[in-house]
């Protein structure tokens, strides 16, 4: 009888620390930022030699101004730019991500793109075939 008593108070303990840890996850993972055009992009066809570039749009959905602390490659032969001011809320910013076509065949290449105001870095594809 005691035991079942401890049984259920442990497993009301950790259905409730469950709970809570999922509502804090939930309100820290706040959405900062919506891309308008999707997080990955197909080149379809490129013609080895000539690069090519691509513009991400993203809305500023925070409450307070956020910046583009830094953007990283998984290789040289993709090229990131960006402008260094301040989005205002509900205002849109874009990347422009060159992909420099000299290798022939098949490539999908990660851009990991850092915000502040968020710890996870948002990701972005972009694929294609050189020919």
């Amino acid at each position: 009888m005691v035991f079942n008593y401890f049984q259920r108070t442990s497993l009301i303990m950790v259905k409730a620390i469950l709970l809570l840890s999922l509502s804090i996850y939930f309100l820290l993972s706040d959405t900062t930022i919506v891309w308008s055009d999707g997080t990955e992009y197909d080149f379809e066809t490129l013609v080895q030699g000539k690069p090519k570039a691509h513009l991400f749009q993203f809305k500023n959905k925070h409450s307070e101004p956020i910046f583009i602390e830094t953007i990283r490659t998984t290789c040289g032969c993709t090229a990131p730019e960006w402008e260094a001011t301040p989005i205002l809320p509900d205002s849109t910013g874009s990347i422009k991500i060159l992909y420099d076509a000299q290798r022939t065949g098949y490539f999908r290449k990660k851009i990991r793109v850092f915000f502040s105001h968020q710890r996870k870095a948002e990701l972005l594809f972009i694929e294609g075939f050189v020919e």
